[in-house]
């Protein structure tokens, strides 16, 4: 009988704990999506308002890198600096090819 209580507490434990682990992640992951969704549409009404054809997959780029920047820095003006800088540079090479 003790063994069997022993087990239902551990059993418990390890629910709780992949319980965390999981609101953890799916936190983690709602956040990145609704900061990717502002950051797309930026990226789109700075693409618009350059008079640049706007690309999704430059966009994603951009969005993927200001995440990433983000989450380090925890700055968004140095997330969006860094990431637009990188972007008109990659722009600018693959023009001069």
């Amino acid at each position: 009988m003790n063994a069997s209580k022993y087990k239902f507490f551990i059993f418990v434990n390890l629910m709780i704990l992949f319980s965390s682990f999981n609101s953890y992640f799916l936190a983690h992951t709602k956040q990145n999506s609704i900061i990717k969704l502002f950051c797309l549409q930026s990226v789109k009404e700075e693409m618009l308002k350059v008079e640049m054809e706007y690309s999704e997959e430059i966009a994603n780029e951009t969005c993927e890198c200001y995440y990433e920047e983000f989450i380090q820095t925890a700055s968004h003006q140095e997330a969006k600096t860094k990431c637009k800088l990188e972007t008109q540079k990659s722009l600018n090479y693959n023009r001069k090819i």
